[in-house]
């Protein structure tokens, strides 16, 4: 897959829970989603009585500029994926249409939350490596489909100072998934862990439920040592 930017492509709970390998008691835990998009998470997960705050830069616009900015790039993103679809399990989800319908469900309940969850302030404008918050103001941060994937915009310093940040705020980080666009592991992964561990942490690559890309059914956790 080749794309220019990051693009808004939003995941739901269920997707989440595999992703991360979440379980009852990491939801009585207070979890940041940075880099959420426009995903359901933090609307199914709210609804539910969980504990979330998102950041994204994309949390500086509108709804209907949101909106607008989905409608763009999701003809895009998915014509790329049918192009590349031998590079994709499609198990659970059977079609690059009911991709669209499962991603589009999802970004139709953010759409719906968003205006509700940013007076809250369950939705922040932020971008890493970044965070306006205070030390440990977390238990668990999660990064979804940004570290790692988008290795060709964003090089070895950004994600070292990405996830340093993100163990400020947060007493555990969970980024998944460890590919980049190519579907390739990450030729971050490997010195990531070495600068990480200079720093005492510890990192753990571990397998998770969930699977779409080929190979890319890993997360990396990062706790301290």
């Amino acid at each position: 897959m080749t794309l220019q930017n990051v693009v808004p492509w939003g995941r739901n709970l269920h997707e989440y829970k595999a992703m991360f390998s979440l379980d009852r008691g990491d939801f009585a835990l207070k979890i940041l989603g940075c880099g959420d998009g426009p995903s359901s998470f933090n609307a199914e997960a709210t609804a539910d009585n969980a504990s979330v705050v998102s950041v994204d830069p994309v949390y500086q616009f509108t709804k209907e500029e949101i909106r607008q900015r989905l409608l763009e790039t999701a003809e895009t993103v998915l014509a790329q994926v049918a192009q590349n679809r031998e590079n994709y399990l499609w198990n659970d989800i059977g079609s690059v249409d009911a991709l669209k319908e499962v991603r589009m469900s999802a970004m139709t309940l953010f759409l719906e939350d968003y205006d509700q969850g940013r007076a809250a302030r369950r939705y922040i404008e932020a971008s890493l490596p970044h965070l306006p918050f205070n030390d440990n103001a977390f238990d668990l941060v999660l990064c979804s489909h940004f570290l790692f994937l988008y290795s060709e915009h964003f090089d070895l310093d950004f994600h070292v100072n990405s996830v340093l940040e993100m163990c400020r705020v947060g007493n555990e980080v969970r980024i998944f998934p460890l590919l980049d666009l190519k579907g390739k592991r990450s030729g971050y992964v490997e010195p990531l862990m070495e600068r990480l561990a200079h720093h005492g942490y510890r990192c753990d690559i571990e397998t998770v439920a969930y699977a779409f890309q080929k190979g890319g059914n890993e997360m990396l956790r990062v706790t301290s040592a």
